[in-house]
């Protein structure tokens, strides 16, 4: 699923109503109805409904929705702000059907001061003020309206976009003068801003609705966005040889733990074999070999010369793919054998936890990194990689210009995954919940992806692949365990079920 700026979302509108064809008047109608129905379906008709509509088309599709649900028995007040005495030329069409709906319980333009209504809990707010069109913070009585909406404890609901909210970047505005809406109504696909953490406030529940815009204009409008889709995921999936033995199904080399660390190393390598390797080697430091030999039987277990670190570099050529950084610790000695590893490294590259948090203390050495190679930071490692962001539009940015200078792959990991390619475009993952912030759950993704690069997907593939396999196992694993009990390791044991239902 693709996702477009507020520019392109103009655009497909606007080639709806040439290629369908279609009027404007009528797909707002058609986005109305759909938007009538998600309200009906969350709100009974015994829920007081008030509705502010502004100028232009948000509010439009706001006068629309008031006639539809006072036409079903919705008690329905509704406020049109109109204070330049400059409605959009379908907004003033909505507004003269709405005046002749005699079902509509009160009906007040306004256009220079405003005495608000009491808002309260039994109380449905439609929000229409502004869609995503809009390019500046709110101001003025804007700012104070949606701060006393904000400040009820009414139910909102916001069409397409709370009012106040862009659809990209929101690094300067004021936070302050956002609706906090219940429930956002998106129309056709999720906005970029709808991805990032510090929004959830404003969005609150997400529903997107098909309004049925032209599936060719989304076809042939090109974005760097886009949500990993199941089918995708399913199509990348190889089939498995049934006559084939474990030297044909990849050779993975683990570099993780240390003195105390010793469970990163177990959970990486775990879960590389769950993603269906053929063997798997971990190197660790000597004092790990029986908590790894006792808790992987299945693993090949190696050490350096030193008691409780990593110091010693091995030579990849036996290896298919190389999974590093997972509780290694960043002491000196660690960190040069980290550097000689991966300049030495001669198959394809995932670098996780420590490995980029010495990284971070050896910039420089980022210009030494393969081609190829893959990144796994959590937002506080990659701040610490490229210096601190003010938001996660500033932060994706960022770890976007990195795959592109080092030619590699940035997997910056949260609820949306991000996976940021050489190339410039980024794929979010929609897959997981809360219940994967737990420690270990990093480690886990690491093998998983380590795993598919050893049996032949190319990075791109186990990109796209691993965060999806790794936020579905989490889901079934909350979905039986609930998300306050998961655990890391759930995760491994939940992978061979999604790996299951996505072949059936």
């Amino acid at each position: 699923m693709k996702i477009f700026t507020s520019n392109q979302i103009r655009e497909l509108d606007k080639y709806t109503i040439e290629n369908e064809p279609i009027t404007s008047l009528d797909l707002m109608e058609r986005a109305s109805r759909t938007l009538t129905r998600a309200i009906t379906c969350l709100w009974s008709a015994t829920t007081p409904v008030v509705v502010f509509a502004g100028p232009g088309n948000n509010g439009g599709d706001a006068l629309a929705v008031a006639r539809m649900l006072a036409e079903q028995d919705y008690l329905v007040s509704v406020y049109l702000f109109n204070i330049s005495d400059s409605l959009s030329v379908d907004c003033a069409a909505n507004k003269r059907r709405l005046q002749d709906c005699r079902r509509v319980k009160e009906f007040i333009e306004v256009t220079q001061e405003f005495d608000p209504p009491v808002l309260d809990s039994s109380m449905l707010v439609i929000d229409g003020l502004f869609g995503s069109g809009l390019n500046k913070p709110l101001a003025g009585g804007f700012a104070s309206l949606v701060k006393y909406i904000n400040s009820s404890s009414a139910q909102v609901a916001s069409i397409d976009v709370p009012s106040g909210l862009m659809t990209e970047n929101n690094n300067y505005n004021v936070r302050a003068n956002i609706i906090r809406a219940t429930t956002t109504l998106t129309l056709q696909q999720p906005k970029l801003s709808f991805l990032f953490a510090e929004n959830y406030p404003f969005v609150g529940q997400l529903r997107i609705l098909d309004i049925r815009l032209s599936q060719d204009g989304m076809d042939k409008i090109e974005t760097p966005y886009a949500i990993i889709e199941e089918s995708l995921v399913r199509s990348l999936l190889k089939k498995r040889n049934p006559f084939a033995h474990k030297g044909q199904m990849g050779n993975a080399l683990i570099v993780a733990g240390s003195y105390c660390m010793a469970g990163a190393a177990v959970l990486a390598t775990k879960a590389c074999l769950r993603a269906g390797v053929g063997k798997v080697t971990i190197d660790t430091p000597h004092c790990n070999i029986s908590i790894l030999q006792s808790s992987v039987p299945e693993a090949i277990v190696r050490t350096g010369t030193e008691e409780t670190i990593f110091a010693d570099p091995l030579d990849t050529d036996e290896y298919d793919a190389l999974g590093i950084g997972p509780g290694l610790g960043q002491s000196e000695q660690t960190a040069i054998a980290l550097i000689s590893q991966l300049r030495a490294a001669q198959c394809p590259t995932v670098v996780d936890a420590d490995a980029i948090n010495i990284l971070a203390k050896h910039r420089a050495w980022m210009q030494q990194l393969p081609k190829g190679i893959i990144l796994t930071p959590h937002p506080k490692e990659f701040d610490r990689l490229e210096g601190h962001s003010a938001d996660s539009f500033e932060r994706l940015s960022k770890a976007r210009n990195l795959a592109a200078r080092i030619k590699g792959y940035v997997i910056l990991k949260g609820h949306y995954t991000a996976v940021c390619m050489p190339d410039g475009r980024t794929l979010f993952n929609a897959t997981g919940n809360a219940g994967m912030a737990t420690a270990g759950s990093g480690d886990v993704l690491t093998g998983i992806i380590t795993g598919l690069l050893a049996q032949g997907y190319k990075p791109q593939e186990a990109c796209f692949l691993g965060v999806y396999l790794h936020g579905m196992a989490g889901d079934l694993a909350a979905s039986e365990l609930g998300e306050e009990s998961l655990i890391a390791s759930d995760i491994i044991a939940f992978l061979p079920k999604v790996l299951k239902r996505l072949r059936e």
